[in-house]
This record gives structure tokens, sequence and C-alpha cells, in this order.
């Protein structure tokens, strides 16, 4: 939010870059913390502490959210990963020009997701639709993979 806000005279330009140190440094507090965390420092976090929840009303309302890596150190503080799990169906719905109906769309984003899902658990997604549309010799070799999600988190 910050980046789009346009000051016009000198106080605000002044305000505004106040506003962005405060929130890159608690950024670098919070990745800090991510790296060794602490039970005794989140309360540091805690919005009467940091300037930047009090002078950001846009930050506040995304507190939760913001401070989520306090209770689970390992979230990610970015949406990177997610973003480029994205871009394989954004240059396909652009190259394609999209889908023509409803059910064209779910179909498209339930493989990509299959295939994402199958690639991330390091599992070829053709075997596993092999073995679960019962295509082969023996049933069922590959694990559900809602249990092999749950094995790895």
């Amino acid at each position: 939010m910050l980046h789009k806000l346009m000051p016009a005279t000198p106080g605000q330009v002044k305000h505004v870059e106040t506003l962005r140190e405060l929130v890159w440094h608690f950024y670098r507090a919070l990745k800090a913390y991510r790296r060794r965390p602490d039970p005794v420092q989140p309360g540091a976090f805690r919005p009467g502490s940091i300037g930047s929840f009090r002078c950001a009303p846009v930050m506040g309302r995304r507190k939760a959210e913001l401070l989520r890596v306090l209770e689970r150190p390992e979230t990610p503080l970015h949406t990177n990963a997610s973003e480029r799990d994205l871009r394989g169906l954004v240059i396909k719905r652009k190259i394609s020009g999209g889908t023509v109906s409803r059910n064209g769309r779910q179909a498209r984003d339930s493989m990509l997701g299959l295939m994402k899902t199958c690639q991330k658990l390091g599992l070829s997604c053709w075997h596993y639709l092999g073995d679960r549309l019962g295509i082969g010799d023996e049933d069922h070799l590959v694990a559900p993979l809602a249990s092999m999600v749950a094995a790895r988190a």
C-alpha cells in the first residue's frame, strides 16, 4: 500500500519515508525471529511495541496475518513460492486464450493443482493418475496424495 502513496508536501514525503523505514525495520526483525525463534521475543512484535502498526492502519487490519510467523516460524514472509506456482497457469491461459466454460476452468485448475502437488512431492503425475485410475497390473501402489502431504508437513 505504501508504494501507491503519492505525497504532495515535503511533510507528507517525510512521513511516508518514515513509514517505509518502520516497515522495513519490522520486516528485518521478523526475518531474524524466523531464523532464531525466541519464546520471549513475540511480545516485542505486538502493536503497542512497534510503531508501524499505529502509523499504518492498513497493516494494523492485517496484523494477524503478518504476525503468523510468530506462531509458526516456518511460515514464509513473502508470496514468491505461490506466485511462482501460478506462473505456469497464467502463461498457459494467455497463450490459449483461457477456457470457454466454468467446467473447463475447473478441470484445468484441478489438473494444474494435481500436477504441482505431485511435482512438489517428487512424484510423477502420470504414474499417480495411472495408479488412481487402475491402469497397470497392481492396485494403488502409490499412497493417496493427502497422506503424502500430511507426512511432509
